[in-house]
């Protein structure tokens, strides 16, 4: 964590920030947050990070005091007083210090930055392995902290030389644990639409491939594609070569990921310059 933190109300020490030990963000695991990264001292896709910030707090029934513009004001803030060219920022609203220790009150917002580590360029060339589980993540559609189960089976993931899981129900894929998913096949791109959070890097790719369909997929039809990529904040696009053991295609990173990895790049160096 960098020297300077937003705590609560005031941006102050990091190592003086504190959390209520009551608070239902730390004893029932309820909170959201959001993160993003830093190039060249520019907040890639702010506008749009804030955006589902502040969305989530209403969707998880949470009182957030500080607007669109205050809260960007924030991050501008400590930017400069953490002098972070590279690294990330992460926003966390807790649950809040309720009477019943149970139920969402106005919450504790804080703002802190990171230094960030990025995907192996290894891993950008010959892709990851994904095992798949089969989940819904609870209310999808929201940023939460709660990561109990992707936790719980990162030391099997890790095991198995795999990257993370892929989430699946009913035959109908939906996610990684902290990424989205996107298949090729025939030249077409797909997407998941259902039981996913909507994210900024999967928007801004299909912003890049406006014919991409956003629908149900089977993991049959995982297994049958011609490619397959992960998408994230801090993975941008990165190409999935095995699921479960087995090889995706020839096993190799395709022609349409590695091109669509290339079009994203010159979009975030457009977007900082």
């Amino acid at each position: 964590m960098k020297p300077y933190c937003f705590a609560i109300d005031r941006i102050i020490p990091s190592e003086d920030a504190s959390l209520h030990p009551l608070d239902i963000g730390l004893i029932r695991g309820y909170a959201v947050f959001d993160f993003f990264r830093t190039v060249d001292y520019h907040p890639l896709f702010l506008e749009d990070y804030l955006d589902r910030f502040i969305a989530s707090a209403a969707k998880a029934h949470l009182v957030l005091d500080q607007g669109h513009e205050e809260l960007k004001s924030i991050v501008l803030e400590l930017i400069q007083k953490n002098d972070l060219k590279q690294g990330g920022i992460r926003m966390v609203l807790s649950g809040g210090n309720s009477d019943n220790h149970f139920s969402p009150t106005k919450g504790s917002l804080f703002i802190f930055c990171e230094a960030l580590q990025m995907p192996s360029d290894d891993k950008y060339r010959n892709g990851v392995h994904l095992l798949t589980t089969e989940y819904i993540r609870p209310v999808p559609e929201i940023k939460t902290t709660n990561y109990a189960l992707p936790v719980y089976l990162s030391k099997d993931w890790k095991a198995n030389n795999a990257e993370d899981v892929l989430y699946h129900a009913d035959g109908i894929i939906s996610e990684s644990s902290r990424s989205n998913i996107f298949i090729v096949k025939d030249g077409t791109i797909s997407t998941p639409k259902t039981n996913i959070l909507k994210g900024i890097t999967r928007k801004n790719i299909l912003a890049l491939v406006p014919d991409a369909q956003i629908r149900d997929i089977t993991l049959e039809e995982v297994m049958a594609a011609d490619e397959v990529f992960m998408s994230s904040t801090t993975k941008r696009i990165l190409p999935i070569t095995k699921i479960d053991h087995q090889p995706i295609s020839n096993g190799a990173v395709g022609t349409r990921t590695t091109a669509l990895m290339e079009q994203f790049k010159r979009m975030e160096e457009e977007t900082v310059s």
